[in-house]
C-alpha cells in the first residue's frame, strides 16, 4: 500500500515518486450543496492536543467560539493532496487518509490527515496537520509530519512511514516510522531507520512488530541490496529481514491468514510470500507489472494495485488471477473499506481516491 525515493529519482516518466518534483498539482475541494439532508457530524473527542474538527465551523480548534458541524443539506469532497496510502478506522468508521502535502525540497512538515466517509465525502479535512507548518513546533508535543507515504493502524495507534531530510540533493533523507493515538491525535513515538533513505508501506503485526518495504533504487544500474524489507521489533532496533532478490522495488506489504508477509513488487509482477523469518514459500502474479497496493481478504483473495498500469488485479487461492478494475490512474496503495465492501485507492498527483465495489463476500 498505501512509497518512494525521497529525491525523486526512481519512478520513469514522473509518474510515481515520493516528490513528483514540482509537477504536483493544486489540491482542489469541491463543494456540493446535496438535496438530501445527512447525519450531524459529530466532533471528535476533545483532548489536550489539538486536532482539526469534522466539517463545520471552526475549522481549527482553539478559538472561543464553539464549534458547529455543516448543515445537514451540505456535503463536501475534497480535502486530498497527493495522497499516497489510506487505512481504516472501525471505531469512527472512516478512512483514513495521510496526505503527503508539498514536496519536502518546497516546504517541510507540511503533510497533514484527513478522514473521509465511504462515499468519498469529507469527515474532516484536516485532522492532523490542521496547524500551519511554522506553527507545528508549538505544540505540545511538537507535531512533525513530513511526506508520508504507508499506512496502518494497530492497538489504537496510527503508524505512517515518514521521512527527514531530503529538503536538496545535499541532504541526504532518512526514513522516519511516526505513531500517533488514534483518538486523540497525540505523537506518541518515531522511530529512525538510519540506514534508509526512504520507506514505503508499513504494516504492524498484532504483537506490535513493525514491517517495512524500503522500494530502494530503479534502473538498469539499480543496487539489489536497496530492495528491503525491514522488521522492527517491539520497543527494539530496525533490521533487515529480507534484502535483495526475489525482492525487485517492494512495495504493498501485508499479512495473510497464518500471518506470512506477503510483498507486492514494483519491478515486476510477482507477489511473493515469506516466512516471518524471511524464507520465501510462495511466489504468485499479479496481472499487471507495477504494483504498489495490498488488500488480503479473509479467504485469502488478494487484491493488487499497479500505480504504473492503473489495473486491480484479483488472485484467487487457488493461484488464478484477473484483472477486475483498470485505467485508474496512479493506484497507489490502496485499502479495504469492510462497510461499504470496496477498495479504497489513492491516485497520488491526482488527489483523489477511487473507489472500486466488490462483488461478493
Amino acid at each position: 500500500m498505501a512509497g518512494k525515493d525521497i529525491r525523486n529519482t526512481a519512478f520513469p516518466n514522473n509518474t510515481y515518486g515520493p516528490m513528483n518534483r514540482t509537477s504536483l498539482l493544486t489540491s482542489i475541494a469541491v463543494l456540493l450543496i446535496g438535496l438530501v439532508a445527512g447525519p450531524a457530524l459529530a466532533q471528535e473527542p476533545s483532548s489536550s492536543y489539538p486536532v482539526g474538527n469534522p466539517v463545520g465551523v471552526p475549522a481549527t480548534p482553539g478559538s472561543d467560539a464553539e464549534f458547529e458541524p455543516a448543515s445537514s443539506n451540505v456535503t463536501m469532497y475534497g480535502a486530498l493532496y497527493s495522497a499516497e496510502s489510506c487505512t481504516y478506522d472501525p471505531e469512527r468508521d472512516v478512512i483514513v487518509v495521510p496526505n503527503r502535502g508539498a514536496p519536502q525540497s518546497a516546504r517541510t512538515n507540511d503533510a497533514f490527515v484527513s478522514f473521509i466517509n465511504h462515499d468519498g465525502s469529507v469527515r474532516t479535512p484536516r485532522w492532523l496537520g490542521v496547524q500551519s507548518p511554522s506553527a507545528r513546533a508549538d505544540l505540545d508535543p511538537p507535531l512533525t509530519l513530513n511526506h508520508p507515504l504507508g499506512s496502518d493502524i494497530a492497538n489504537g495507534t496510527l503508524h505512517l512511514a515518514d521521512q527527514d531530510g531530503g529538503t536538496s540533493e545535499d541532504d541526504p533523507g532518512v526514513a522516519v516510522v511516526r505513531q500517533f493515538d488514534l483518538k486523540t491525535g497525540t505523537p506518541v513515538g518515531e522511530i529512525r531507520i538510519e540506514d534508509a533513505p526512504w520507506i514505503n508501506d508499513i504494516e504492524v503485526a498484532e504483537d506490535g512488530t513493525i514491517y517495512v518495504t524500503q522500494t530502494g533504487e530503479f534502473g538498469e544500474d539499480a543496487d539489489p541490496s536497496t530492495w528491503r524489507v525491514w522488521e522492527i521489533e517491539p520497543g527494539g532496533t530496525p533490521s533487515v529481514l529480507i534484502e535483495g532478490e526475489p525482492l525487485r522495488q517492494p512495495n504493498g506489504l501485508g499479512f495473510d491468514g497464518e500471518g506470512r508477509i506477503v510483498v507486492v513488487n514494483y519491478g515486476n509482477d510477482e507477489v511473493l510470500t515469506f516466512s516471518r523469518d524471511g524464507e520465501l514459500v510462495q511466489t504468485e502474479t499479479a496481472a499487471q507489472p507495477g504494483g504498489d497496493g495490498l488488500v488480503i481478504m479473509p479467504d485469502g483473495t488478494k487484491y493488487t494495485s499497479s500505480v504504473a498500469e492503473g489495473g486491480i488485479s484479483r488472485i484467487r487461492p487457488d493461484g488464478s488471477t484477473e484483472l477486475v478494475a483498470r485505467n485508474i490512474p496512479s493506484a497507489a496503495s490502496m485499502c479495504y473499506d469492510p462497510k461499504a465492501h470496496q477498495l479504497v485507492v489513492p491516485m497520488n498527483p491526482n488527489n483523489g481516491l477511487a473507489f472500486v465495489e466488490l462483488t461478493g463476500r
